[in-house]
């Protein structure tokens, strides 16, 4: 499992006071109201940061970090990562996980068969669908639905997955 997880990108400043807009990349944006720190991946580092100011303006937020004053400081940082700790990370509810913790997992049939790797997770409205690649190299959906995904095992790295009728088709 991941240590730090992603939580945006810095798309560009913000005025003249070192102000940045970020894409958030999760799926609460007003998590960033609680937020105390930051890790910024700069390419060559990560470095820590303390969140000073958090504002919204559409789908990005603004945030100002107590490190740095004026554009020049922020400029060089456009396209930058944004991370946080996983202990800093939003508390999931049950049945909750992290994409970043599914992706890789093996997939297996209820009766242990193997079927596939997880690919990618499709966030729609009504519910996330999963994207397995099987062992066969073909892809196919899964809806991420109690009758669907049985079981999600992060010790393991296992998924059980009940195969519904005319998901194949």
């Amino acid at each position: 499992m991941e240590d730090i997880l992603r939580v945006g990108v810095i798309t560009t400043t913000h005025g003249l006071r070192g102000e940045v807009k970020v894409f958030p990349t999760t799926d609460d944006p007003k998590r960033f109201k609680k937020l105390k720190e930051v890790l910024l991946d700069t390419g060559k580092e990560r470095r820590k940061l303390q969140v000073e100011s958090v504002r919204f303006q559409k789908n990005l937020v603004i945030l100002k970090f107590k490190e740095f004053d004026s554009i020049n400081d922020v400029e060089q940082y456009k396209k930058c990562d944004l991370y946080v700790s996983r202990k800093n990370a939003v508390k999931l509810e049950e049945n909750e996980n992290f994409i970043v913790d599914l992706i890789g997992m093996h997939v297996v049939l209820e009766d242990g068969t193997e079927f596939g790797i997880m690919k990618d997770v499709l966030q729609t409205g009504a519910n996330d669908v999963y994207i397995v690649e099987m062992l066969d190299g073909r892809e196919v959906l899964l809806p991420a639905i109690p009758e669907c995904i049985l079981d999600v095992d992060l010790d393991s790295e296992t998924m059980t997955i009940h195969l519904m009728k005319g998901l194949l088709d």
